[in-house]
C-alpha cells in the first residue's frame, strides 16, 4: 500500500472549504473530473456518513462510500469499487484554520492490484496521477472560494 498525501492553504473560511471539499459534484470544476454525482445520500447529512459518490476522473471510475464525516474538521472515504481496479483503505481530508484561511490535508492509501508488479505500477504510474489529480482540485477550490466565497456555501 501506498500512503500519498497532498497538502494547500485555501484562502477561505473553514466552512465554506468543507462544503466545497466535501460536496464532490463541485470537482467538476478540475479539468481532470469528467463526472462526480451523490448516489446515496448520507445519514445525517447529503455528503455525510454512509453517502455513496460515484466519480469519472481521467484516470478512472471510482465508488466512494463515506465513512466518517465530522464538519468542518474531517471527512474519510473508502472506495468500494474501481476501474482500473485497485486496492484501498483509506481516504481522508482533514480541514485546520490557520492564518490567511484554511490548511487541508488530504491523504488516501491504496495499490494497484497486479502480482509482483502492484508496488512499483502504484509507486511509478498512480502515485504522481493521482497526487496530481487531488492538487488540481485544491487548486481549483481555492479559485473558487478566493473568488465567491459566500456563492460556494451548501
Amino acid at each position: 500500500m501506498e500512503t500519498m498525501t497532498v497538502e494547500r492553504v485555501i484562502d477561505a473560511p473553514i466552512d465554506d472549504v468543507f462544503a466545497w471539499l466535501t460536496k464532490t459534484t463541485n470537482y467538476t470544476h478540475s479539468p481532470l473530473v469528467l463526472r462526480c454525482r451523490l448516489t446515496r445520500r448520507g445519514e445525517a447529512a447529503p455528503y455525510g456518513v454512509g453517502a455513496v459518490r460515484s466519480h469519472l476522473w481521467l484516470i478512472g471510475w471510482f465508488r466512494e462510500r463515506i465513512t466518517h464525516y465530522d464538519p468542518p474538521y474531517a471527512t474519510e472515504y473508502v472506495v468500494e469499487r474501481s476501474l482500473p481496479p485497485s486496492r484501498h483503505e483509506l481516504g481522508r481530508m482533514t480541514f485546520t484554520e490557520v492564518e490567511g484561511g484554511t490548511h487541508v490535508r488530504w491523504t488516501t492509501r491504496a495499490e494497484i492490484p497486479v502480482p509482483f508488479l502492484g508496488a512499483l505500477l502504484t509507486r511509478r504510474l498512480a502515485r504522481p496521477i493521482i497526487t496530481r489529480t487531488f492538487r488540481n482540485i485544491l487548486d481549483t477550490a481555492h479559485t473558487a472560494l478566493a473568488q465567491h466565497p459566500t456563492r460556494n456555501r451548501t
